[in-house]
């Protein structure tokens, strides 16, 4: 299955996201809910620390989609929610090598949003996503 990235001609690339994904037909749409900094035990992981934040709620992300019988690459849509742009800004040098320790070389479609909180205590980001498994997918999720 190829996902292909849509980039308008004349368009300067873009740093860090894709323009656009096309998603071929037969894919199945996993929607991933959002997914704050804490571990298996529901404790938030870096408290006060915007980066360990950013990659365990990134890493939440990619392990709704691996139970889905997805990998990283099938994510086609990513929403950032951040309760601090300086936080966010600040940490850029930190999250890069976060990210590409999960995702690789893959950047889909992308927003970050700054937001007055979030709903946990403790919790800097939060991450959604989307992503366009393979028709072979199958969940080894539990049901809800």
């Amino acid at each position: 299955m190829t996902i292909e990235i849509i980039q308008p001609e004349g368009w300067a690339a873009p740093r860090g996201y894709s323009n656009g994904m096309l998603v071929p037909a037969g894919a199945l749409t996993l929607y991933v809910g959002g997914q704050i900094a804490w571990d298996a035990d529901q404790q938030i992981v870096g408290a006060g620390d915007f980066a360990e934040q950013f990659r365990q709620a990134l890493a939440n992300v990619v392990a709704v989609v691996r139970a889905a019988g997805g990998l990283p690459e099938h994510l086609v849509r990513l929403t950032i929610y951040v309760t601090s742009r300086a936080d966010y800004l600040a940490s850029l040098k930190q999250l890069g090598p976060a990210y590409r320790e999960l995702m690789g070389k893959h950047y889909p479609v992308m927003a970050c949003v700054q937001v007055a909180a979030l709903v946990e205590e403790g919790a800097m980001v939060e991450i959604e996503g989307t992503a366009a498994l393979p028709p072979a997918a199958t969940s080894h999720g539990s049901d809800a």
